[in-house]
């Protein structure tokens, strides 16, 4: 018994899940842009580190 009640609420909650608003998207938006504005030069070697070597390797093929 306790199974079945268990399974039926694991199954509600599941199904009332409406999915994510446009404010929380919002936030996460900001959250992100936030990050890449802080980490900015991080982000630029690490990218460029990134496709140096893939064009290294890629000579190499």
């Amino acid at each position: 018994m306790n199974y079945l009640m268990i399974k039926e609420k694991i199954k509600n909650f599941i199904q009332e899940e409406d999915g994510i608003g446009t404010v929380e998207m919002i936030l996460i938006l900001v959250v992100l842009i936030g990050l890449v504005l802080i980490f900015k030069e991080q982000l630029t070697s690490l990218m460029n580190t990134i496709f140096s070597t893939i064009r290294e390797r890629a000579g190499k093929v």
